[in-house]
């Protein structure tokens, strides 16, 4: 099976002035608050900032467009991440396992409306399209049973994490 956009037809459907970044937005469950969001970091931390940690599988054949497609990030999306108050985002990929692990910090006060900001840009959703076809057709119903794609909201498409250990 091949990748569903190479990395080439990727670079040339972005202009010179696009290129982004954003793994599907954790999205809280119907009716918690933004404080309780699973893998987010103490309430009391949001003056600090919340930490969000979440984990999704890539395609093997697609590693290679994944990368590529993350090297030359689209502008729009990136300063849609910033103010959406997104700091310090950063994705791994384990090559053995194929798992993608996702990790950033959430320094606003309303999770929840910042996210439905990211889920009404275009490009945005532009982006979540591509990068979701990267990513295991097998987890829809599999890591977040439930889960249709990164734009459709809760359940998330990345699965949360808990936090278990953080030393400042």
């Amino acid at each position: 099976m091949s990748c569903p956009t190479e990395p080439k037809s990727i670079l040339h459907a972005a202009s010179s002035a696009d290129a982004s970044l954003f793994p599907a937005a954790p999205a809280a469950a119907a009716g918690s608050s933004s404080s309780s969001y699973p893998g987010s970091s103490s309430p009391d931390d949001v003056a600090a900032g919340r930490r969000f940690g979440s984990i999704i599988r890539l395609r093997p054949e697609c590693v290679a467009a994944y990368k590529e497609c993350h090297a030359n990030c689209w502008p729009e999306v990136q300063k849609q991440i910033t103010e959406c108050r997104i700091h310090d985002y950063v994705i791994y990929h384990d090559p053995e396992t194929g798992l993608l692990f996702s990790s950033f910090k959430y320094t606003g006060d309303d999770f929840e409306r910042d996210m439905a900001l990211m889920r009404e840009n275009p490009r945005v959703r532009e982006w979540w399209s591509m990068t979701d076809s990267y990513q295991e057709a097998s987890l829809r119903g599999g890591l977040v049973p439930g889960a249709q794609s990164s734009e459709a909201g809760a359940p998330s498409w990345w699965k949360p994490l808990d936090e278990v250990f953080y030393q400042a």
